[in-house]
């Protein structure tokens, strides 16, 4: 054959294998639910991942803008992970709005927003939304002002609404995040790990808003809390459970002990802090619990997703603690199958034992005395979720590698507004580790072991959710504005598309009509960029935003 009609041949060839990529539906694939994204991480696993394949690691450079939806607040930015159900895109923006899209064309269907108590514009907290929840045809929302509403998914209007905190009596317990659904149990944890607080975990009937019952997540024993400082521990849990219908259990990990940094008040184990919870939905009982950091003076919440897998026909929960240890548990009982670092730099400790879980060679933090300490206050990891593809049996989490200088010192509780932070610090301040640059990147590990297959470095590190598709492909947002495609098998970029501020929100896919979406909430903000920015100046030049921005195939 003559080479200029074998070339033309094999471009009709690729024209037409790419044709017929994108011609294909949606749902070629196993699971009913593919074209929804009905859960926080759209299933009870945490995996964030979609089977959806019709973009693919060969059509996605075809991926273009198709809709935008503006919340028309742009206080603290986009933070939350929208969900869809039967065509139609739910999402909830600063100060409690919640939004109803027509998920093909963006056109608004309702909205809502709660009445909020003039005292939650005051809380340290104030517009954070990170989350809704659906099901029995209704839309779930934690306000700020304390309460679990249930809103109508067909009309917007509200259902119910009930109220379980005081803002004014108890500074920091509200609700950053949805409660989530357990069954017709509804469950969240309360925000204000950093507050002087005594936070809470709260359970209401779905149907009805009734109260069922509250966890503390302060133990009440004075081994674990001396005197009264179980009173004002911090604690809590401000990132949305999961439900494991099979076991029947709720997993919850809780906050950090207060004051976060100074440790001498409240010498003991401070249970339940820094902890995965596995609690029996229908009596808020707990079944079992790993403290992953016992006497927490580091600020290392366990609020992070609590991954369901199978190791060697076992199945287990893989759970990110802030410090940057991977925590591998027998789902039953808690029992440790391996502990892993994700960190490259931390000190905290030399090593956590991967049988016992024991912090070995813990590093000593003395009151008065500057001390360097990696990871810094927001962790190796943000709250940002990673995820997992089942194809390539790969985690995808982003990470940073940043320390801080801290300075422990006694904090009065005396005199507190409602914004307070308990830290119990003189000094705190973000810095690169010793012997690099402060970095990010993202990791595609085995998550039960940790070995790595590929890493990509970011300048400043990813605050987004990652979300993984059965096409091959993972997507992760900047705070540059960017949104990338990568090959889930190589790491490789494929795609990038600039949406005009920083992502911290979780990027999903869903389908209508047989046609995938990406949905990326766009709109840098939340508290982290203020902690971050001495390690990573270019954060003061980023601008801020708020956007719905949904991609699909031209």
């Amino acid at each position: 054959m003559h080479p200029t009609t074998r070339s033309n041949t094999a471009a009709a060839v690729a024209a037409f294998l790419l044709a017929l990529s994108l011609a294909q539906p949606a749902a070629a694939h196993d699971d009913e639910d593919a074209a929804n994204w009905t859960q926080y991480h759209r299933t009870s696993n945490a995996w964030r991942y979609s089977p959806l394949d019709q973009i693919t690691t060969r059509n996605v450079k075809q991926l273009k803008p198709v809709w935008i939806h503006q919340p028309g607040d742009i206080t603290s930015g986009l933070v939350s992970t929208p969900l869809v159900k039967d065509g139609v895109l739910y999402y909830v923006g600063p100060n409690n709005n919640v939004f109803a899209l027509d998920g093909a064309t963006g056109k608004p269907l309702w909205h809502y927003q709660p009445k909020l108590a003039a005292v939650a514009s005051e809380s340290f907290y104030a517009s954070l939304g990170r989350s809704l929840t659906m099901g029995h045809g209704r839309i779930y929302l934690g306000t700020l002002d304390g309460r679990f509403v249930a809103i109508d998914d067909k009309t917007g209007k509200e259902v119910w609404s009930t109220q379980l905190t005081d803002l004014k009596k108890c500074f920091g317990c509200l609700f950053s995040s949805s409660p989530v659904l357990a069954g017709d149990v509804l469950i969240g944890g309360t925000t204000g790990g950093d507050q002087a607080q005594r936070g809470k975990i709260y359970a209401v009937n779905a149907l009805t808003g009734a109260k069922m019952w509250t966890f503390d997540t302060i133990r009440d024993d004075p081994a674990s809390w001396p005197g009264d400082t179980g009173q004002v521990a911090g604690g809590g849990a401000w990132m949305p459970g999961t439900y494991d219908a099979a076991s029947d259990t709720f997993f919850i990990g809780t906050s950090n002990a207060a004051p976060d940094f100074y440790g001498d008040g409240r010498k003991g184990d401070n249970l339940y802090t820094a902890s995965l919870l596995a609690l029996d939905p229908k009596t808020g009982k707990l079944k079992w619990h790993r403290q992953e950091i016992p006497h927490d003076t580091f600020d290392y919440d366990s609020t992070y997703e609590a991954l369901l897998l199978k190791k060697d026909g076992k199945d287990v929960v893989v759970h990110l603690n802030k410090s940057g240890f991977v925590f591998v548990m027998d789902k039953a009982d808690g029992k440790l199958e391996n502990v892993w670092p994700l960190s490259q730099t931390y000190n905290f400790v030399k090593t956590i034992d991967p049988k016992t879980g024991e912090l070995i060679g813990r590093r000593e933090m003395p009151v008065g005395k500057e001390t360097l300490l990696c990871p810094y206050l927001l962790g190796t990891r943000s709250y940002n979720a990673g995820a997992y593809n089942p194809k390539t049996k790969l985690w995808y989490t982003n990470a940073m590698e940043v320390c801080q200088n801290v300075i422990p010192a006694k904090q009065e509780t005396s005199g507190m507004g409602i914004a307070s932070l308990y830290l119990g610090v003189d000094k705190l301040e973000a810095v690169p580790p010793p012997d690099r640059p402060a970095e990010g990147r993202l990791d595609a590990r085995d998550p039960l072991t940790g070995k790595l297959k590929w890493s990509v470095k970011y300048p400043v590190p990813g605050l987004g959710s990652v979300l993984t598709t059965g096409g091959g492909l993972v997507f992760n947002g900047d705070p540059q504005g960017f949104v990338h495609a990568y090959d889930a098998d190589t790491g490789a970029e494929l795609w990038k598309f600039q949406t005009g501020s920083g992502i911290r929100g979780g990027i999903v896919s869903y389908a209508v009509n047989g046609k995938q979406y990406i949905a990326v909430p766009s709109g840098w903000g939340s508290l982290a960029p203020g902690f971050m920015a001495s390690a990573f100046p270019a954060v003061k030049q980023l601008t801020g935003g708020a956007a719905m921005v949904v991609f699909a195939l031209d």
